[in-house]
């Protein structure tokens, strides 16, 4: 019997209040307001799309359950959880570097922590379901132990992976971070410890600067699992396929993981407000078959999306259907509204630099 893929997702998560500054900075003097851009409408277009298509009811629909504050204190300091919740609380304010808390907004983040814990829970318990995308918001992976950084609140990938750890005894976790912008939070958690394997392709020294370089790689006994690929600008399509070919796929051959966790972040889109990378919908639809043939490979199909960055409100949705396509192994009718615009551009080639750095990266991680 084929397995179904879970869709787990609340209206909540859309009702997040992230600041009213503009793209990244709040307003002031010169600088207009023009809203976050980290808004909800990106995701919600996401889930619209999944809907108009049809994709929605041939996914297995589940409802997240709040993460209690025990399990966010699997990675987060009680400081950092107490702040949340007094903001939350109050009129709201910043948890950290460019981490808005608005009013109810820490109910959200529990609920975004408990989506991905959803999914672990639901992926392991239930032999019918083998993988879930859940859109989670706000995201997670720049969010440290003690504090919030760049959107991010709770970290939603740490959390899940320990949660895996702590109550289903899953002893060796990949997590494969995609977004353009280096998942520092998620690196800091797992940097001395050799059952996660962190992997994070992005671009280089985009944010946060100086973070995500190749020679940061681990310590301790955790000196290895931790695995930086940053990419030059404009990287696309092909030198995405390339580094993952090259670099991902031995060394989680390697690894041999019993759960794949995947900070999604759909920032690395040709159309991204927040960075230079130019990945296709159709990127990232390969990006999620490689992954998914990884988990089924070495992790009985134990796959998991948790939704981070992506700021395109009307690309966004067709890159993560895209995603959610390949996980299903169901093919609608949707197709890229946009691409024949970059008709003539190098996304899809792989250019001799890019290749390079690739190439550099590998011989120094000795793969």
């Amino acid at each position: 019997m084929k397995k179904k893929t879970a869709f787990i997702c609340d209206e909540s998560y859309f009702w997040h209040h992230a600041g009213d500054g503009a793209l990244f900075e709040p307003a002031g003097g010169y600088l207009q307001a023009n809203g976050s851009v980290e808004s909800p409408e990106s995701k919600r277009r996401f889930k619209n799309l999944l809907e108009k298509s049809g994709l929605m009811n041939q996914l297995e629909q589940i409802k997240p359950v709040a993460a209690t504050e025990a399990q966010l204190a699997y990675f987060h300091t009680k400081r950092h959880i107490d702040n949340v919740k007094r903001l939350s609380d109050g009129q709201g304010g910043d948890c950290g570097d460019s981490a808005i808390v608005g009013r109810g907004s820490y109910e959200i983040a529990k609920l975004a922590a408990g989506g991905a814990i959803t999914a672990v829970k639901t992926i392991i318990e239930n032999d019918l379901i083998d993988n879930a995308y859940v859109l989670t918001r706000p995201p997670g992976h720049h969010a440290e132990a003690d504090q919030g950084m760049g959107f991010c609140l709770f970290n939603n990938a740490v959390i899940a992976a320990k949660y895996a750890q702590k109550e289903w005894g899953v002893k060796k976790i990949l997590i494969l971070d995609w977004d353009a912008h280096h998942g520092n939070g998620t690196e800091d958690a797992f940097y001395e410890d050799d059952s996660v394997l962190f992997i994070s392709l992005h671009q280089d020294n985009l944010e946060p600067i100086g973070r995500g370089k190749k020679e940061q790689t681990g310590k301790g006994i955790g000196s290895g699992f931790t695995i930086n690929i940053p990419l030059y600008a404009a990287s696309g399509d092909a030198a995405y396929h390339y580094a993952f070919e090259q670099i991902v796929v031995p060394a989680v051959e390697k690894f041999e993981p019993e759960l794949i966790i995947v900070s999604a972040g759909q920032d690395a889109s040709i159309f991204d407000p927040l960075a230079r990378m130019m990945l296709s919908a159709d990127g990232y639809r390969q990006l999620a078959k490689m992954t998914k043939k990884l988990a089924d490979q070495y992790a009985q199909g134990r796959l998991i999306c948790l939704h981070e960055g992506g700021y395109c409100p009307v690309y966004v949705p067709f890159c993560s259907h895209a995603i959610v396509e390949a996980l299903s192994g169901i093919t609608t009718d949707v197709k890229d509204p946009f691409i024949y615009a970059m008709a003539g551009t190098a996304y899809d080639v792989l250019l001799l630099h890019q290749k390079e750095r690739v190439d550099e990266i590998k011989q120094y991680l000795n793969l």
